[in-house]
């Protein structure tokens, strides 16, 4: 009577690869593909009696193996001008992209797991301590209010752009973007500007794209300001800061200028 083996289940078979490798504890960058080969074969062989569904690409990754196998027996030219490709390159390239998306949903599933463990609870608070207002003294916010005001938004929608960051995908490399024309931006406030006559400051700020866009927005708007073109209003204290474009058109300023 013969015994039955039960067999993991893998996803595909870079899966299975994946798993032959960190079970024989072997040098991603240096695989012994006789080794694997031979095993990811007596796999094949078992799973053929089993599962016919997914054999289609497996079958595959059988066959690319074999030609990498066979390449590696083949005799290679050696020259002094330039080394010669290793044959295990491109799978080793693709088992590397592999893992690092198999890790990155890993790590989704668990923080989902931990999201499924938090409670929120309504506030309780007594009405006395909610309507609770502190005494302001005005005195205080007497003197550069405006520029003091427009600052505290800057800096606070700046520190949301450093939370935005994603600490895993932030480690995989950097993308480096065209710096932004100041030409251009202040052409862009201004427009902004006649298409909406009077705006928020905060909500203009949150619209840009990252840390440059916000810092030379918020010169084009200090500039404008200084030639008379945009005005600062806050209807209330502590209200939103609100800026009106007092000009009726759009002009190029060109950057030596500013």
């Amino acid at each position: 009577m013969a015994i039955p083996v039960k067999l993991e289940v893998f996803e595909g078979p870079l899966d299975l690869l994946l798993h032959l490798i960190e079970k024989n504890k072997i040098d991603i960058y240096d695989i012994p593909i006789a080794l694997i080969t031979e095993q990811y074969m007596d796999y094949l062989k078992a799973m053929e009696k089993q599962d016919l569904d997914n054999m289609s690409e497996f079958l595959v990754m059988a066959a690319t193996l074999l030609k990498i196998k066979s390449r590696m027996l083949l005799p290679q030219e050696e020259t002094e001008e330039e080394e010669q490709e290793d044959p295990r390159q491109e799978l080793v390239e693709r088992l590397l992209e592999y893992k690092m998306y198999k890790y990155m949903s890993l790590e989704l599933r668990d923080r989902h797991t931990d999201a499924d463990k938090m409670m929120f609870k309504k506030s309780t608070l007594p009405p006395e301590v909610a309507d609770f207002k502190e005494e302001i003294n005005l005195e205080e916010l007497i003197g550069d209010l405006t520029l003091s005001k427009l600052n505290d938004i800057f800096q606070s929608v700046m520190k949301k752009q450093v939370d935005k960051i994603d600490p895993v995908r932030s480690k995989f490399g950097k993308i480096e973007k065209e710096e932004v024309n100041l030409s251009k931006k202040m052409r862009y406030v201004q427009e902004y500007g006649l298409a909406n006559k009077k705006f928020s400051f905060r909500k203009l700020l949150e619209e840009q794209n990252d840390k440059m866009d916000l810092i030379v927005t918020f010169l084009c708007v200090l500039e404008l300001m200084k030639m008379g073109r945009v005005s600062i209003i806050q209807e209330e204290i502590f209200d939103d800061i609100l800026i009106e474009y007092l000009a009726d058109d759009v002009i190029e300023i060109d950057e030596s200028q500013l």
